[in-house]
């Protein structure tokens, strides 16, 4: 019958000492708590989602495990291809990102020289000496030695900083993707509000177009006799007041175009963005439900991390109460003269094992693991912070985009309502039965309305980017892959 050995009872079978022998079999132990992901407040629904989010589907998703790596970028669902050009420029460009990127590259750095802990260090030395004794002769040597230390990481203190060093740098590739999709949604925000400037700025041109032709006619009016001098006045100073909207919604349009031309990595002056038509409305964004928002967000996942990061520092704290078992060795050659170096060197060598702890420190690990302690409490509490701001972003949005969409139907109402009265002033004042006042109100009131409907189009369009960024962007929190180069923008 084959009886089974303890793994103790096997390692002294193999020659190996006892102390060595414990140590191995501690090896397998880490002091200080295991990692396990506080509960945060999560709600079954959101409030303020749509009554037939669940029924409607659009062309982008949010995030799930099962495909995160064949997602659709979430700006292609605008299908705006200038759009899409200018987001590939920014992944690349956007001097933030690279920035974020080069943070993310340290901390995988700092990830393996955390991992260097595990190894033992080897060091090689030579040496050529020679000297003069008191009796005038004169001595000289040659050696050369090698020597190896390893620290056994019997209580996991390397361990612990290697799984906290792990979880930071997937904090930083959490930071990255944040800062990432944070710059993506403020290029969307601005090219959207530009194209808006675009369409104001038409608004306008066909208004002030309107003013001239009412102008001339008063003016003509006047001149016959049939018009006071302060109806043209009065036609005057609406025209007047359209031209200088005329010039300062291109103020605006090119301070957004500033904007961009930096979001992407340029100098404003080599961006030039020509006018395009864009869809009267943005398309809708599906909701997920709110459990799924804690797996979706990029800083909700660096928070995630960041806590931990936090939780293996206590046990590298705690690590500190126990011995370190270290073990050393070293061997090499030394001879008196050259001739001997090269034909019979003496060889030297020595095998040695160390044991130390701290008796007496006057508190101070007390306090660093008090300090761990306090630190973990710290990013528990802003991981739920983190998660209470996002569900706030999700539902402040939800409530704009359906509020917004509710207003767009009795903006459309008051622009159909005010451009039919503007056509019978105008009749009216053709057959002398209105004013010219009345005309001006009609278009004034016209032209108002059709300019609030295209502000309250931008509106709807930073709505829904800003939804979708609240929803993570198509992020999931599978992205995280401590080791794996960064990928989120190009190489330089």
């Amino acid at each position: 019958m084959k009886t089974m050995m303890n793994p103790l009872s096997r390692l002294l079978t193999l020659g190996a000492p006892v102390p060595l022998a414990c140590a191995l079999l501690l090896a397998g132990c880490a002091v200080g708590p295991d990692y396990k992901r506080p509960d945060a407040p999560v709600s079954p629904a959101f409030k303020e989602a749509p009554a037939d989010a669940e029924a409607w589907t659009g062309d982008w998703k949010t995030a799930e495990p099962q495909d995160a790596h064949a997602r659709p970028q979430w700006w292609q669902v605008f299908g705006d291809s200038q759009l899409d050009a200018l987001m590939s420029q920014v992944q690349i460009s956007n001097q933030n990102i690279k920035a974020a990127e080069a943070q993310y590259r340290q901390a995988l750095a700092s990830l393996q020289a955390a991992r260097a802990g595990f190894f033992p260090t080897v060091d090689a030395q030579a040496g050529v000496s020679r000297a003069r004794g008191a009796s005038g002769n004169t001595l000289s040597g040659q050696s050369a030695t090698l020597s190896a230390a390893w620290e056994l990481d019997v209580w996991g203190r390397v361990r612990r900083q290697v799984e906290s060093s792990e979880a930071s740098a997937q904090a930083s590739q959490a930071d990255l993707a944040s800062t990432l999709l944070s710059t993506q949604a403020t290029l969307a925000q601005s090219y959207f509000l530009l194209r808006i400037a675009d369409a104001q700025k038409a608004l306008l041109d066909r208004t002030v177009a309107d003013y001239v032709k009412s102008l001339q006619l008063v003016q003509n009016q006047y001149k016959a006799g049939t018009a006071q001098r302060s109806d043209v006045l009065q036609s005057e100073t609406q025209l007047k007041t359209a031209q200088a909207q005329q010039l300062d919604i291109q103020i605006t349009r090119a301070q957004l175009e500033h904007a961009i031309a930096v979001l992407v990595g340029k100098p404003p002056s080599e961006l030039t963005l020509g006018q395009a038509d864009f869809a009267n409305a943005p398309p809708r964004v599906p909701v997920a439900v709110p459990s799924q928002l804690l797996e979706r967000r990029p800083d909700i996942g660096g928070a995630e991390r960041r806590m931990a990061a936090a939780n293996a520092q206590i046990g590298v704290a705690q690590a500190a109460y126990y011995p370190t078992l270290s073990l050393s060795a070293s061997g090499g050659l030394t001879a008196s003269t050259l001739a001997r170096w090269m034909s019979l060197p003496d060889r030297i060598w020595s095998v040695g094992a160390g044991l130390a702890g701290t008796l007496f420190d006057g508190g101070l690990r007390s306090a660093v693991k008090a300090q761990a302690v306090a630190a973990y409490d710290q990013t528990v509490a802003n991981y739920r912070q983190t998660v209470l701001g996002a569900f706030q972003e999700v539902e402040d949005n939800l409530a704009s985009q359906r509020l917004l969409e509710q207003e767009a139907v009795v903006q459309n109402d008051a622009v159909r309502a005010a451009r039919e009265a503007l056509s019978l002033v105008n009749n009216r004042y053709r057959a002398g039965t209105a004013s010219l006042l009345d005309v001006l109100v009609a278009q004034t009131t016209a032209y108002t309305a059709e300019r609030t409907e295209l502000t309250l189009i931008g509106r709807q369009y930073t709505a829904s980017v800003v939804l979708i960024k609240a929803l993570g962007g198509g992020w999931h929190q599978e992205d995280l892959a401590p080791g794996a180069a960064p990928t989120a923008v190009g190489q330089r």
